[in-house]
């Protein structure tokens, strides 16, 4: 469990493939980590597999590869880390669970006063998930939705701090990151699908409206 609150940014150093996807050396500044714990790069929860003094290893299997960015990166992008909550910490962001729900193509960027403005194409799949001004989380960083322009876009509004303290501010038109929907959304969608099938006209019957 995650709250979306970017604790550190590290660096990729190395990557390698392996028969089950790839490997990633990340360098950082967290020196107490454990073998085993739950780490999110970038919002995707991974497993620190061996680390040292400043860095630590992961590995991505083949189905993280194809639900994520994670088969892009390379050597030197840098990316959001954020350890597993511990119980009786302050819940600054929201429920991030580190399960990437699908991948989202950045479509503008831009000012609006203080604030940089960025619109992100969304998977037609998580377009019901997203409201005004509800939760989200971009490349693992809890965001509040600004406005929804069109069906399939999410607009983001990010202030200084967390283009500062994030990769965030990296952000370019045609960037894909990854996206995750609300944890409650998401519940809620599943408990009210059985209904919504329940209450659906035929096809037939709308042809005759």
């Amino acid at each position: 469990m995650f709250t979306g609150l970017v604790e550190d940014v590290g660096t990729i150093e190395q990557l390698r493939q392996t028969p089950a996807g790839r490997e990633l050396r990340v360098r950082c500044g967290f020196r107490d980590l454990a073998t085993g714990e739950s780490i999110a790069l970038d919002g995707a929860c991974l497993t620190v597999r061996e680390h040292g003094d400043g860095w630590f290893t992961v590995a991505a299997v083949t189905t993280t590869l194809e639900r994520t960015t994670i088969e892009d990166w390379s050597a030197g992008r840098r990316v959001n880390l954020e350890r597993a909550m511990q119980a009786g910490a302050r819940f600054g962001g929201h429920l991030v669970l580190g399960h990437v729900d699908g991948v989202g193509v950045v479509s503008y960027v831009g000012m609006e006063g203080d604030a940089r403005i960025v619109n992100v194409t969304i998977p037609e799949s998580l377009g019901d998930l997203m409201i005004p001004h509800g939760s989200l989380a971009v490349d693992g960083v809890s965001l509040t939705v600004n406005d929804l322009p069109a069906p399939d876009t999410v607009q983001l509004s990010l202030i200084e701090y967390t283009l500062s303290h994030t990769t965030l501010g990296e952000l370019r038109e045609g960037r894909r990151v990854q996206i995750e929907g609300d944890v409650i959304g998401k519940y809620a969608r599943r408990m009210l699908a059985p209904y919504q099938a329940a209450f659906q006209l035929p096809s037939s019957l709308h042809a005759q409206d």
